[in-house]
Formats: C-alpha cells, structure tokens, sequence
C-alpha cells in the first residue's frame, strides 16, 4: 500500500467525514455502509489535487478502518 499526502479538508468536511464514519460503523447492512462510503468517496474526490493518485471505494474503507480508534 502506498503512502498518501494527506488531503487538507475544510473543517465541516472532515466534520462530516467523522459522522459519516461512525454512521458506517453503526450500520449493519453493508449495502447502506457502501452508500455511506461512497457519499464520502465521492467528497474527497472534490478536494483531491489533480496530481493525486484517485481515490477508490476501498481506500475510504480503510480510512475508516484506520480512524475507527482515533475518533471517539
């Protein structure tokens, strides 16, 4: 796995990204957790340099993933 620059977010963005993120988490149907993954896929995709590798659905899961312990 490559090593990412790390997107700068406007704060109600990354806000949204962390509510979404517990949404995820809480959600048991996976169908709805990829409708939440990818409303956020798609967010970060809006603020990405057009010199950044492109985001895939699974690398917003491993953001999650990743950030699940961080984010209380």
């Amino acid at each position: 796995m490559s090593i990412r620059k790390p997107l700068d977010l406007p704060p109600d963005i990354a806000k949204a990204f962390v509510k979404d993120m517990k949404a995820y988490f809480a959600e048991e149907d996976g169908l709805k957790r990829d409708v939440i993954a990818v409303r956020q896929l798609n967010t970060l995709k809006e603020h990405q340099s057009p010199r950044d590798k492109p985001l895939r659905l699974s690398d917003v899961k491993a953001m999650f993933l990743e950030m699940k312990g961080m984010v209380g």
